[in-house]
């Protein structure tokens, strides 16, 4: 993920962790969420879900932002309608499209473990290279 320098829409560079999260998010496929836990824990020891939370308040339009929810299913406060248009185009499985709205986290998370969240084919499409390890 590549969010310009600073001064673009007056928004800082994008450090390593920002960096991380925006790319874990770019690889969740339409149709399927993760929360900010979940990226929080995809990503290993370190920043938890509330700076996932930040980096997302504060790069997210740069990505499919409607994907990363809260664990009760729920999308960002303030932006519901907007995120179950976008749910409902992409045939993301939902318990209620009426507020509150909320996404069926058991049906629509994406899986972490063996696969990561790159899926089991591994595959994020042209010129993806997935999520890179805390480490790199």
């Amino acid at each position: 993920m590549t969010v310009g320098p600073a001064g673009d829409a007056g928004l800082p560079p994008v450090d390593d962790f920002a960096s991380h999260v925006l790319d874990v998010v770019d690889s969740i496929p339409p149709g399927r969420v993760m929360s900010y836990g979940d990226i929080a824990e995809y990503l290993g020891d370190g920043p938890g879900p509330r700076q996932v939370g930040r980096v997302m308040a504060r790069y997210g339009g740069a990505v499919a932002w409607w994907r990363v929810i809260h664990s009760d299913g729920t999308p960002a406060p303030g932006h519901e309608s907007v995120a179950v248009e976008h749910y409902l185009a992409e045939g993301t499985p939902l318990r209620s499209a009426r507020p509150p709205v909320r996404v069926d986290m058991r049906r629509a998370r994406w899986p972490m473990g063996s696969t990561g969240p790159t899926g089991p084919t591994g595959s994020l499409g042209p010129g993806r290279s997935g999520p890179r390890s805390p480490a790199d």
